[in-house]
């Protein structure tokens, strides 16, 4: 008899999945300055938020931006899978869709989860500590592609 049990009470034991949105018009990016409250709050960070039963990533990718910056969005590709099981800044194992998307009609306001949303020019970055958990690493990845483009999705981590 094999004996077969699982941890569910810690929440490390379990992987969560997470949107993130890369957000570009006019060669700047939108990002958002995390509410204090939250983990990694007052830094910058790209749009996003977990995926909801019931959603697809792409349905979640744009509620998550209508929630955060009152923007209606189209997804333009999927961007990247980030997989890592130790990405930093995390308090959890979180798989993150990574899609470039282009905004559209903005019709509301940012939630309680921002604190500031912000345009930057994508020369002209907040400092590498400003940034919360990876994503300035999906940022630089993202101007890798733009100067010497690759094939997208990109799998793993």
């Amino acid at each position: 008899m094999i004996n077969c049990s699982f941890e569910n009470d810690n929440k490390n034991s379990l992987r969560h999945v997470v949107v993130d949105m890369i957000v570009v018009k006019d060669n700047q990016i939108l990002l958002v300055k995390r509410a204090p409250q939250l983990t990694n709050g007052n830094k910058y960070a790209l749009i996003g938020g977990f995926m909801e039963r019931n959603e697809t990533s792409k349905q979640a990718a744009l509620r998550e931006i209508m929630e955060e910056t009152g923007y209606k969005a189209e997804i333009i590709s999927l961007f990247r899978i980030v997989d890592n099981p130790d990405r930093r800044g995390e308090d959890r194992q979180n798989i993150s869709f990574v899609y470039l998307v282009k905004p559209l009609e903005k019709i509301g306001a940012p939630d309680h989860e921002v604190k500031e949303l912000k345009w930057f020019d994508l020369d002209k970055l907040p400092k590498p500590e400003e940034f919360a958990f990876d994503h300035l690493d999906n940022i630089n990845l993202y101007l890798q592609h733009l100067k010497n483009p690759f094939q997208l999705p990109i799998l793993g981590k």
